[in-house]
This record gives C-alpha cells, sequence and structure tokens, in this order.
C-alpha cells in the first residue's frame, strides 16, 4: 500500500499493461473497434447462456428450480463485491497512471477506480453459475469470460491483476453462493408442492 492508502501495482503486471497495450495500437482498426465492443457484447452473450441453462433447469425437481430461481444472484453479489473493494483498494486506472496510448474512447474518470474489474467480476460469475447448472454451457461460458476479462487489458483501462482478480472472486462468489442459496428455496419449493395435497385429498369424500 502506498502512504495515501492506495495499492502498489506489481510491476510484472503493469509491464504486462504495457505489452498488451502497445500490441493492440498496432492492430487494424476493425480489431480495435470489435474490443472496444466486445466486453458488453460477451457480458450480455453470457447471460444469455445463463439463461437458457436455467431454463432448462425448470423443467426439473424443486432442487432444479431453485437453482434456475437463484441464478442471477451471485452475479448481483459479486457486482456489489468488487464496488466495494473498489472503495477500500483505490487503484488508479492504468491509463491515467502509466499514460499509454489506448484503444478506449477515453480513460474512466478520477475515482472510478481500477481494483478489481467490475467486468471481469461479473462474467467470472456468470460463467461459473453457468458451469453449475449445465456443465455443457459451462465449457461454452468460461472461455467468453477470459475474453471479456483480456478485453478491458486490450482496451487499456485495467491492469492484468485488476481482471485476473475479478473474474476469480466472481468465480468464487458463484461456487459460495448459489448453493447456499439453492438451498433455502429447494425446501420452499418442496413445500408449495406438497402443501395442497392433503387438503384436496380431504375434500374428496362423499
Amino acid at each position: 500500500m502506498t502512504d495515501n492508502g492506495s495499492m502498489d501495482v506489481p510491476e510484472i503486471s503493469a509491464e504486462w499493461y504495457r505489452d498488451v497495450v502497445d500490441a493492440a495500437a498496432s492492430t487494424p482498426e476493425p480489431v480495435q473497434w470489435f474490443a472496444g465492443h466486445a466486453t458488453e457484447g460477451v457480458i450480455l452473450l453470457l447471460g444469455a447462456l445463463l439463461l437458457v441453462a436455467a431454463l432448462r433447469r425448470l423443467a426439473g425437481g424443486p432442487h432444479d428450480r431453485a437453482l434456475a430461481l437463484v441464478a442471477p444472484v451471485p452475479a448481483l453479489l459479486a457486482y456489489a463485491g468488487s464496488e466495494w473493494f473498489k472503495t477500500v483498494v483505490d487503484e488508479d486506472r492504468p491509463c491515467r497512471a502509466i499514460g499509454s496510448a489506448i484503444i478506449a474512447g477515453a480513460c474512466p474518470p478520477p475515482g472510478d477506480w481500477s481494483f478489481p474489474s467490475n467486468h471481469s467480476t461479473v462474467a467470472g460469475a456468470l460463467a461459473v453459475t453457468t458451469l453449475l447448472l449445465s456443465r455443457r454451457l459451462g465449457l461454452v461460458a468460461l472461455p467468453l469470460a477470459a475474453l471479456a476479462a483480456f478485453s478491458r487489458v486490450f482496451v487499456g483501462v485495467h491492469y492484468p491483476h485488476d481482471v485476473i482478480a475479478g473474474v476469480l472472486f466472481g468465480a468464487l462468489v458463484a461456487v459460495v453462493a448459489t448453493p447456499l442459496l439453492a438451498r433455502p428455496a429447494t425446501e420452499v419449493l418442496r413445500r408449495r408442492a406438497d402443501g395442497p395435497i392433503p387438503k384436496l385429498a380431504s375434500r374428496s369424500g362423499p
């Protein structure tokens, strides 16, 4: 930590950042345009994969339906946690601290801290939650999450350690929160499924 409470940037991460943004600056304009819009598109695609995995689970028993119902929550929790970490760490954006040329439209304003990457956190949470619901779709989602994370470095708005930490944090939240949230939801769904049966039986007499 520095004297003002912000986190020291690992030198190897700063070096990787310079290497990536220098390589990005030399790519053709269509590649730069795609990279500048890729993150949001990949996040939307990850959300769509999670939705498909959740809809498939709705056809199953109470536990499957519970997983489907709680599926969006880990990503929301991970995002909130990453926002909290940003206020604690106060790491300035590399595009401001290092000053390299970037292909993003603009460097985020002061106070929009860098560690961890929100996009990478959400991508990691969505991908791992999808994997927990559907192995097949999850194996598609994981490399997409890696692409979303890398794109944040490529356009110049995050250090590599920002996106690595974000993906790992999002994945951890998904692994822990998904079963914890699904357990009580499963019990509620089972009670709702079993509850009306005795009442119906008692009213079916002559």
